[in-house]
């Protein structure tokens, strides 16, 4: 971790130190049960938290200092406290405040889709040219963005960092802490409908990390995406574009498990084993790649990195459990996410059925109602072996698989993770697979949990 001066905390933060203020620092912390001996401590409040009530701990546990709350300065503290208005405000500060003195080039990731596997494809091709940071895990919000870029090395060469939202108004904040010299947009689909009015809407909020780029910076974008330009009209500088379809300085085309890669400037081409398979893995490869290139990487080096990734949890995370391969996609859903998986997942090897395992997906809006629909019609023809729904959307899913002519012996509406881990284990056989896919908040991993202690499929 980082070292930080006292003196800078209270300067960046706008605070002021009761109790001492201690020379150094080793890190910034927000949870007690990860804080590193020496480090701060930032006591955060939420609607149901109140990271002031562990203050205390975080001294016993080492801490060097709390940053808290001025209306808690009165409570009993064994060590210095930084005291600001808003704990939450103050971390932002701290991380915008440590930014302006770093030198790295910084690479700002947003999109609908594939954030996190681009921020850590992008970061491991940067890191065979130099020392990298990238965020921590998924860590994208008004929290998670400052904790990751003070946990970055002064000595890093670059940091790549994903910022997300789920409201109008909340990635602006954001990327002012970031302030990325180079900005790159994933895809743009219909996510967080509940809270936009439409898909145009969700592309001009994220058209803010573009507009955000200094003159000299580069934007990355799917030239192949709908709203390609609203969001290349956004961005000050060099613009470099990747497409698996038309015209774009680098070109994928995905043929069996190779990905070749078709740079327009120099005509030179790169053949890789796709990381992850499926035409949206692929798009994220090649941003990945281009971004490499752009730094002057060569081909061997990126097809390395590329080559050798390994995605988050929950991120077509693949297993075998007793005879079935399993893929566990279910870190998060959309329209557009859930679509480009069931298209890979019917041509992934399998030497007995395919089975999905689907629940709901979140924020759609006035639109959830027809996009389970949809979602369940568009499962009749193909090459299904069973459709397992969990849950209420779920049951929306199976009712539109079942009018649209799914066999009714093939769909499984479950009301919950215990029945649809007890379908599996009745159901599935060895040299079946199955997708697990669904949002986050539908907790679908617990129906893979419980299939596990129920025993392997098959047995009785």
């Amino acid at each position: 971790m980082p070292e930080f001066k006292g003196l800078d905390l209270a300067r960046w933060s706008g605070g002021e130190w009761a109790g001492g203020c201690p020379a150094r620092l080793a890190g910034v912390s927000a949870d007690t049960r990860t804080l590193a001996p020496g480090a701060l401590f930032v006591a955060l409040r939420g609607a149901r938290f109140d990271g002031h009530r562990f203050v205390a701990e975080a001294f016993a546990r080492g801490a060097a200092a709390a940053l808290v709350d001025r209306d808690a300065a009165g409570a009993p503290a064994a060590g210095p406290r930084l005291l600001v208005a808003d704990t939450a405000r103050a971390l932002a500060n701290l991380a915008a405040g440590y930014r302006r003195g770093l030198r790295a080039l910084i690479v700002g990731v947003t999109g609908s889709l594939g954030k996190t596997t681009v921020k850590d494809m992008a970061a491991d091709v940067l890191a065979r040219r130099g020392p990298t940071a990238r965020s921590l895990g998924n860590w994208n919000n008004a929290i998670g963005l400052p904790l990751s870029l003070l946990a970055m090395e002064p000595g890093c060469r670059f940091g790549v960092f994903e910022a997300g939202m789920n409201h109008p108004g909340e990635l602006q904040p954001l990327i002012d802490t970031l302030r990325p010299d180079w900005g790159l947009v994933t895809a743009i689909g219909p996510v967080h409908l509940e809270f936009f009015e439409s898909v145009e809407a969700i592309a001009r909020e994220k058209s803010a990390l573009l507009r955000a780029l200094p003159p000299g910076g580069t934007a990355l974008l799917r030239r192949d995406d709908p709203y390609y330009g609203l969001l290349a009209a956004a961005a000050p500088g060099r613009v470099l574009t990747v497409a698996l379809e038309g015209e774009a300085d680098y070109r994928g085309r995905l043929e069996g498990g190779r990905l070749e890669i078709l740079e327009a400037a120099t005509g030179e081409t790169c053949r890789v084993s796709a990381p992850l398979p499926g035409a949206h893995h692929a798009g994220h490869a090649l941003l990945a790649a281009a971004v490499g290139r752009a730094q002057g990487l060569d081909w061997a080096s990126i097809r390395g990195a590329l080559e050798s990734f390994r995605p988050q949890p929950m991120r077509w995370e693949r297993r075998m459990l007793a005879g079935v391969s399993v893929i566990n996609d279910a870190y998060n859903a959309n329209p557009v996410s859930m679509a480009a998986a069931l298209r890979t997942f019917a041509g992934v090897a399998c030497a007995g059925g395919r089975w999905l395992v689907l629940a709901g997906m979140h924020e759609l809006g006035e639109s959830e109602a027809r996009r389970h629909e949809e979602l369940g019609a568009s499962l009749a023809g193909d090459p299904w072996a069973g459709v397992i729904t969990v849950g209420r959307l779920g049951g929306a899913i199976a009712a539109a698989a079942l009018r649209a002519g799914v066999p009714a012996e093939r769909v499984f509406a479950c009301a919950d993770h215990e029945a649809a881990a007890e379908t599996l284990r009745r159901c599935l056989r060895p040299g079946d697979a199955v997708l697990f896919k669904a949002s986050r908040g539908q907790q679908l991993e617990r129906v893979l949990e419980r299939w596990q202690a129920l025993g392997a499929p098959g047995v009785p």
